[in-house]
């Protein structure tokens, strides 16, 4: 397994610095202009995985090799990096020009319901990369070019309006199609695998006491995928490491947690939603899953 780049190692490997309290900044934020963060003496990029999010507009001709896909561009992409999911990116024509921003999750902590890496750009499985017009360039970089000077300001609240900067650059992007012709899948069990991720994701979220979760097993997947499940179990296993009944489990633990800190149900309620037919079995889940009761992702 890739090891992972920390935030520490990519200031220093970068920019040869470190903000000040970056151990402490559990939200940390930053935005960079290309230009100032990739010289020509730059280290290469490994291809691992980061312990934080990043969101890229970069042009020119480029190789993007993300988890078991490639991608070749040419042009402007928006693109969309995960912490779950190893990458790095080959340029092929020099440095190319453009901006990017990194984050940590905590940066939208209880701004938005649900979590940043259930966004269908950070989702495991979905397509993070978009090809831009020049229209949507300009718009884009405009965004950019707000967020870099606003973090040089002495505006209170600054972090507020740069949230909303991140947010719309990502409402831009779930407004265009991810650019379909880049993925190629290269075999069989990563085509299932993105398959059940989809249809995995298609029951979220749960908006109504009254909607319920139906395909909560791997057998239940299987049969709507019309594969054999242990077929299914392997291909799942072989592309992520992890078992089907994990994937499922950590997704329906995610949902539960967000109807607990962003709704008012009750605990029944929550339980009946996610499939459960007691009370007493969505605790033993969610305890197992968590180590913590539901009660305790109760905000207050």
């Amino acid at each position: 397994m890739a090891a992972i780049e920390t935030l520490e190692e990519f200031y220093q490997h970068k920019l040869n610095w470190l903000p000040d309290n970056l151990q402490q900044d559990i939200g940390h934020f930053n935005v960079f202009n290309m230009a100032d963060a990739v010289g020509p003496n730059a280290v290469p990029i490994k291809y691992t995985r980061r312990d934080f999010y990043k969101i890229a507009l970069i042009r020119g001709k480029n190789i993007y090799h993300y988890a078991d896909k490639s991608l070749e561009v040419d042009g402007s992409t928006l693109i969309f990096f995960n912490p779950q999911v190893p990458y790095t990116w080959e340029s092929g024509c020099g440095v190319g020009s453009g901006y990017f921003c990194i984050f940590k999750e905590g940066f939208f902590v209880e701004k938005m319901r649900g979590s940043v890496n259930e966004l269908p750009m950070f989702a495991p499985g979905g397509k993070p990369a978009y090809i831009l017009s020049d229209a949507q360039d300009e718009n884009l970089s405009r965004i950019f070019e707000k967020m870099l000077e606003e973090i040089e300001s002495d505006y209170p609240y600054k972090y507020d309006l740069i949230r909303n900067y991140v947010t719309e650059l990502i409402h831009c992007a779930l407004k265009m199609q991810p650019s379909e012709s880049l993925y190629q899948h290269p075999n069989a069990n990563s085509r299932i695998t993105s398959v059940f991720t989809e249809l995995l994701e298609r029951q979220f979220p749960i908006e109504s006491p009254s909607q319920r979760f139906s395909l909560r097993s791997a057998n239940d997947f299987a049969e709507q995928l019309s594969v054999h499940v242990n077929h299914l179990n392997r291909a799942i296993r072989e592309t992520t490491g992890k078992t089907t009944t994990a994937h499922i489990s950590e997704r329906i633990a995610s949902e539960a947690i967000a109807l607990l800190r962003h709704t008012n149900w009750n605990i029944s309620e929550i339980s009946y939603s996610l499939g459960f037919e007691e009370p007493a079995h969505f605790n033993n889940f969610f305890k197992k899953q968590t180590s913590q009761t539901p009660g305790s992702y109760r905000i207050v």
